[in-house]
């Protein structure tokens, strides 16, 4: 029972925190880190297969970033987009010919960059005549959660508890290109398909590279916009800058944030041609997006990951734990699936495996589990061989020893 007050003062949670109890939070705190690796304030060591949930691109303390903050915060932190910013310009400069896209507009999060893309997506279909258009969206996507993101979101427990829901999405399940063609029979107001290159929370469940071509076919056929959820897969994280890249589709729209500026919040919008010029002043807006600070981070983010080859030991490192992961899980039961790509790695139970990540944190791992059931792995793009290699040992007979004390489904 909250503690009773007498003095005015509001009633604490139990534990005495302030904190809104919106997280079920591990019982570890974390003081500092190097490389792949952290610390919790009781001294002991983590290896950090999560890194901040794909945000950590460059690990931890990376005397490159480190330094370009220092400078940075010295010398301008905050503006507001009332002024010209430079290093803004700069990185629109950067994304846009890293994603062959021609504007970009900032924000602080993937839940503003998804937002701003359903904004972008209505406005252009209100251009179009249409009065009330539709997004076509995906089962088991997570967009984020604000009360339109949630509603594009595929997960009922996200939305439970804030109905209403926002309308104008069709759902249809991911990888079908017949459900897809069959929408743009039965609704006419479709303006829009808004898609993850992989769904992170999903499970990660990538999006086939024949059905991003298909969907890309679909929209120059009937005028929608192709918008790609890079959220969680985006800045390098599969081994190319952007993960429907090894699709070889070029989208309309792409939101990007989490490992964009390897901690500092930011938040992108990419897009070219005609949803390129879409928004006008007024239309859209933010406080703190896209201000020096974390333009400075994001392009130095940037630069390191070109400098330092890390697109290249994503997809080798990911490689390497792949083969390792299906190697050691082959004709295990209880093992349905080991996918992804690059460092974006899924391993499918079947049976519930929360439990996993208080044991694996005993025996010092950082990872977690989406969908109940899928041990998500997303380690930092600067992970070596030797903590690929560890990672894998300290895994597998975690797995093994859950597996035999676990209840079968």
């Amino acid at each position: 029972m909250p503690s009773q007050q007498h003095d005015g003062a509001p009633s604490q949670p139990s534990g005495g925190s302030h904190v809104m109890n919106t997280y079920a939070r591990l019982p570890i705190a974390l003081s500092h880190g190097e490389g792949a690796w952290v610390w919790d304030t009781q001294g002991k060591r983590y290896l950090d297969a999560l890194a901040g949930i794909a945000v950590n691109t460059l690990g931890h303390a990376h005397p490159r970033l480190v330094a370009a903050l220092t400078d940075q915060a010295g010398k301008l932190i905050h503006t507001s987009n009332l002024y010209q910013i430079p290093l803004q310009e700069q990185l629109a400069a950067r994304l846009c010919a890293l994603g062959a896209m021609d504007t970009a507009f900032f924000c602080n999060s993937g839940l503003e960059a998804n937002e701003a893309a359903i904004k972008l997506a209505r406005l252009h279909g209100h251009h179009r005549g249409i009065d009330r258009p539709e997004i076509v969206v995906f089962e088991r996507a997570f967009h984020g959660r604000s009360l339109a993101t949630l509603s594009a979101t595929g997960n009922p427990k996200v939305q439970k508890g804030f109905e209403p829901l926002v309308e104008g999405f069709v759902r249809i399940p991911l990888n079908d290109a017949s459900a897809l063609q069959a929408v743009a029979q039965t609704h006419p107001n479709v303006v829009a398909v808004f898609v993850e290159a992989i769904q992170g929370e999903g499970g990660i469940q990538p999006a086939h590279a024949d059905f991003l071509r298909a969907a890309r076919a679909l929209c120059d056929r009937h005028g929608w916009l192709l918008m790609i959820d890079e959220v969680q897969c985006g800045t390098g994280r599969t081994g190319k800058w952007f993960a429907h890249q090894w699709a070889g589709v070029a989208p309309d729209v792409i939101a990007m944030a989490k490992g964009l500026a390897s901690g500092v919040p930011i938040g992108a919008v990419l897009a070219r041609g005609v949803a390129a010029t879409t928004f006008g002043p007024g239309q859209h807006g933010t406080t703190f997006g896209g201000n020096p600070l974390a333009c400075r981070a994001a392009l130095e983010t940037l630069a390191v990951i070109e400098d330092e080859g890390l697109l290249a030991n994503a997809a080798a490192r990911g490689e390497q734990i792949l083969h390792a992961l299906r190697h050691a899980f082959a004709g295990l039961q209880g093992v349905v699936e080991v996918r992804g790509q690059g460092l974006m790695i899924g391993i499918e139970l079947d049976r519930p495996a929360g439990a996993l990540v208080a044991q694996m944190l005993e025996r010092g791992v950082l990872l977690n589990v989406t969908q109940e059931r899928v041990i998500r792995l997303l380690p930092p793009l600067i992970f070596s061989a030797e903590q690929a290699d560890a990672l894998v040992q300290a895994l597998v007979p975690a797995v093994r020893a859950f597996l035999q004390s676990a209840p079968t489904p």
